[in-house]
């Protein structure tokens, strides 16, 4: 069973930058970022195939997060950049449940092996 282990969440003000990591126990293959407001349904952050070449992303971060990994360390990062009070949550990273990368699979259901999530939190 793969452990997931984020970490780097924090309280920032409006148009600071975050960079999360996710480490996994062992080697992974498409992993992806999740995130839950309160009262709200977990949702799509990004996603990254094995290489790194190929990544999805929610429109909502698209052109401020970056997903990356380095796999000769079994982590995938998520920088986040121009954050705004709107992207404060609980951030979680998943391992899809199939190992090639799809951009449309973007449900929670599509993951496995939850990591126990990092607090995100914006100040205005």
């Amino acid at each position: 069973q793969v452990r997931l282990v984020e970490s780097g969440g924090g309280l920032v003000q409006t148009g600071a930058s975050l960079r999360l990591s996710c480490a996994a126990s062992e080697r992974t293959y498409t992993m992806g970022w999740f995130r839950q407001a309160p009262g709200k349904e977990r949702e799509f952050v990004a996603a990254i195939g094995w290489t790194g070449i190929n990544t999805a992303y929610a429109d909502s971060v698209k052109d401020r997060f970056t997903i990356s990994r380095d796999n000769t360390k079994n982590t995938v990062y998520l920088q986040m950049n121009s954050l705004r009070p709107e992207d404060t949550a609980v951030y979680y990273c998943a391992k899809r449940k199939r190992t090639n990368f799809s951009a449309t699979a973007r449900s929670p259901a599509d993951y496995e092996y939850w990591g126990q999530g990092t607090q995100v939190t914006v100040s205005s």
